[in-house]
């Protein structure tokens, strides 16, 4: 049951999605909607990911940018703690 409550709200939105405006505004919405997903698996609040890597990306040097996927970015706050 929580598999098919996982996909529900991409199911909802499939319609709204094919107004995202272009090619690049679609590809935006996957990436955002996949790390969003990607921190629920992770068991992360996505709004926290999400704040915590725009806060720090301007200056986060871009060869560590691997760094702030999600479960990088869990084990470095778990390290930190």
């Amino acid at each position: 049951m929580k598999g098919e409550r996982g996909i529900r709200p991409l199911t909802i939105g499939r319609k709204n999605w094919l107004f995202v405006g272009s090619e690049d505004g679609g590809k935006a919405s996957a990436t955002i909607l996949s790390l969003v997903q990607t921190c629920r698996n992770l068991g992360i609040n996505p709004q926290q990911y999400l704040e915590g890597v725009l806060r720090r990306i301007m200056q986060h040097p871009a060869k560590q940018i691997d760094r702030l996927l999600p479960d990088n970015w869990l084990a470095a706050r778990q390290n930190a703690q």
